[in-house]
């Protein structure tokens, strides 16, 4: 896939300047920063597994609850 992005020009100095040291095109050190980006984007269920579990009232009540908050 192509894509167009914009950079400020100071980000694009510095990875232009990178890319010299290691010997990559921009668009190697793009890919690779963006694969590096998405490899620590994981979803986090152990942080949020269980978030609710000591709430007092039951899944459905609590789901009706926030449902019914979209009808207003």
């Amino acid at each position: 896939m192509r894509t167009i992005i914009d950079l400020p020009d100071a980000d694009r100095e510095r990875l232009d300047s990178l890319c010299r040291q290691r010997g990559l095109s921009r668009a190697e050190g793009l890919r690779q920063a963006l694969r590096s980006w998405l490899d620590h984007q994981g979803v986090q269920h152990q942080s949020v597994f269980g978030l609710w579990r000591n709430r007092p009232e039951d899944s459905l009540s609590l789901e009706r609850a926030l449902r019914s908050e979209w009808e207003h």
